[in-house]
């Protein structure tokens, strides 16, 4: 899995907004879909290493490609 340390999560949520996924609900944790895929990204700040890895490798993307989103 990889690691993307360092990542508050509503700058991860609007990285992901780019990257095509809509919130569909939040509570304790924000849930976002492309239609496809659901992900779920937690309120803490920063979002864990290995955390935000698994969430960008579930949404389909590459490490590079989801730090130039950032």
């Amino acid at each position: 899995m990889p690691k993307i340390p360092g990542v508050n999560h509503l700058r991860a949520v609007s990285a992901l907004e780019k990257a095509g996924f809509r919130i569909v609900r939040q509570g304790k944790h924000i849930v976002m879909s492309d239609g496809i895929r659901f992900l779920t990204i937690p309120r803490s700040n920063p979002v864990d290493t290995y955390t935000m890895g698994g969430i960008v490798h579930n949404a389909g993307l590459t490490v590079e490609k989801f730090r130039k989103l950032l």
